[in-house]
């Protein structure tokens, strides 16, 4: 559905093509942008696009696509609460967040994966959830790490002792894991996300 033309705004077309986003997970093309702005033509999309980039909210990348160059899903700090006993709290607004600026600090080497299994319940990573991996970081000693041990995958701690690299499960069921021929890591847990409702 459009956006009546008396109300357009850069905000508006702004919440448009973030709406479709989310919904589709790429951009609007030019021609889905004229349905969507609820306008004629293309030029008129080249004005918006246009503002948006003046606004620092689209950019290019290197190919010339379209791409949001601020979060499309910052959302309000209201401060601190205590994990144990309860303490009186100020609605007070402390900062806006960005939760993809804060969970993605290099996005261009960043991924997601799904959970499964239980081997990280330790570490209170559980199945289902999801974890953001980094590329090409390089893992301390305890840090938790995606990892190929001799063909197969795996998320473990990444232990490494007198010389000697080896993985570790959260759960104590599971053996320690040290890689009969080759061991490779796929990239270092920075994050872990997990919805509590739909």
């Amino acid at each position: 559905m459009g956006i009546m033309k008396e109300k357009r705004t850069i905000q508006t077309v702004q919440k448009s093509i973030a709406a479709f986003f989310r919904e589709n997970r790429r951009m609007p093309s030019f021609a889905e942008m004229v349905s969507l702005l609820g306008v004629r033509s293309k030029s008129v999309v080249n004005f918006w696009i246009d503002k948006l980039i003046d606004a620092d909210i689209l950019e290019k990348d290197d190919k010339g696509h379209l791409k949001f160059k601020q979060s499309t899903y910052a959302i309000p700090l209201a401060g601190s609460v205590q994990a144990g006993f309860p303490s009186p709290e100020e609605e007070a607004l402390c900062d806006i967040m960005s939760m993809d600026e804060y969970l993605i600090t290099k996005p261009d080497t960043s991924f997601l994966l799904q959970v499964s299994g239980d081997s990280m319940t330790g570490e209170g990573i559980m199945e289902g959830d999801l974890v953001i991996i980094e590329k090409g970081k390089q893992p301390r000693n305890g840090d938790v790490v995606i990892a190929e041990v001799d063909g197969e995958w795996t998320m473990k701690y990444f232990k490494k002792k007198s010389g000697q690299i080896y993985l570790e499960a959260a759960n104590p069921k599971y053996p320690i894991i040290k890689p009969k021929t080759e061991l490779s890591l796929g990239g270092v847990v920075t994050a872990v996300i997990r919805k509590y409702h739909q």
